[in-house]
């Protein structure tokens, strides 16, 4: 065999071999793109590089395979939509702590499900496996219930902060908690009104009036 004919056989092998590893890596990048979704571009611009990124990512999967997660019965789903039932009508009447409630519900659930809750960040981490497409409103659901416990949080803010804890919840449950929207918190000027209207229907139904004496039968 010539030199000449080696040196384009090495040459065609190393090009073989490198076409394996892109094809390998592509294949890889697709996967985790697919599992991660948007939260796969949120990495890699957290760590400034694809390979850190995709280093991040995989290291998140291996730990997500080794975690004993368990399906909820259908007693828990009951007994976890009866409860965020209660935040949204708590809400009404005080959407500050709605939204407290709101985060500790989903925490519980978290828990239940047989995920760690250790801390917040490693809590992100391993749901960004089975929940990526969720994960940015636990990320605004959590920014919110920081600020409003700081007092910088507006009512409508609470608001959005239920919709995307709700959002979470639903994908960690399986199925929607609630089929109607978060209600709107309750204004003084309401509470008056209904105080009012309350005053009004007692003072004309027809039990109350005939339980009083007649003036002309003295």
């Amino acid at each position: 065999m010539s030199a000449t004919l080696t040196i384009v056989l090495i040459v065609v092998v190393l090009l073989l071999v490198a076409a394996v590893v892109f094809g390998v890596q592509a294949a890889r990048r697709r996967r985790l793109r697919q599992t991660f979704g948007p939260e796969y571009d949120r990495v890699v611009a957290d760590t400034g590089s694809r390979a850190e990124a995709e280093k991040e990512l995989h290291e998140r999967t291996k730990r997500h395979s080794q975690l004993e997660l368990k399906p909820l019965s259908a007693e828990s789903r009951a007994r976890y939509s009866a409860a965020w039932e209660e935040v949204q009508i708590r809400f009404v009447d005080n959407p500050g702590e709605a939204v407290s409630t709101a985060d500790e519900l989903v925490t519980r659930l978290i828990a239940e499900r047989g995920y760690p809750t250790g801390g917040y960040d490693e809590q992100l981490a391993d749901l960004s496996v089975e929940h990526a497409a969720t994960l940015e409103h636990y990320r605004s659901a959590h920014d919110i219930s920081r600020r409003s416990r700081e007092g910088q949080a507006e009512t409508e803010d609470l608001r959005q902060a239920l919709v995307h804890y709700r959002a979470l919840f639903a994908d960690l449950l399986g199925e929607n908690p609630v089929a109607h929207l978060t209600p709107e918190p309750r204004r003084a000027s309401e509470d008056a009104e209904t105080s009012t209207e309350s005053s009004t229907e007692t003072s004309t139904d027809p039990g109350v009036a005939r339980s009083r004496p007649d003036a002309t039968s003295r």
